[in-house]
């Protein structure tokens, strides 16, 4: 008897389900920000970086579709709870070992890194009751820190600073 009752519990529950409980994996949720690689000398020309590496500041790891990788763009998460993000991208990056491969104390790392900080509005909108809130993000702008070793040349809005909604189109480009 109580199996019956369990398994008609199981039924009514499953038969209840509406269409919003549901989030389907079409459903936009918080877009990371675009952005495209273009040469400086050619710039409608998408250029490659070799040994590319990014990384949030304050944080040991690099993300985890950008470590030592050859590109031409980069997706970067953006803090929600935030108005501001950090990476450090770093062109040639590479570990030398100092001629002690068995010694990682003594490794550092070589190549060109530049910090951009990236600012923004941040703000919460409803998508529905089984997806809950996604984040868009206003106003961003970037800002290259200069370290008298620039690898990047500049970087230039593509979205005349509309709304971060979607990660389909890149929001900005990197000249290199």
């Amino acid at each position: 008897m109580k199996k019956i009752i369990i398994l008609l519990l199981l039924c009514l529950a499953l038969t209840n389900c509406e269409k919003d409980d549901i989030c389907s994996e079409d459903t936009s949720t918080t877009a990371r920000l675009y952005i495209a690689f273009y040469n400086n000398n050619n710039q409608d020309s998408r250029k490659n970086v070799f040994n590319f590496r990014a990384q949030g500041v304050g944080n040991d790891n690099p993300l985890d579709d950008y470590n030592v990788i050859r590109t031409n763009e980069v997706l970067l998460p953006l803090k929600t709870t935030e108005n501001q993000t950090q990476f450090k991208l770093h062109n040639d990056y590479e570990i030398d070992d100092n001629g002690t491969p068995d010694d990682e104390t003594d490794d550092f790392i070589t190549g060109n890194e530049d910090i951009i900080t990236i600012s923004y509005a941040v703000k919460e909108v409803y998508v529905s009751r089984a997806c809950g809130y996604k984040t868009v993000f206003e106003n961003v702008t970037i800002a290259i820190e200069d370290d008298g070793d620039k690898w990047i040349d500049f970087i230039q809005t593509t979205t005349d600073n509309d709304p971060i909604t979607n990660e389909t189109e890149a929001h900005f480009n990197l000249y290199h």
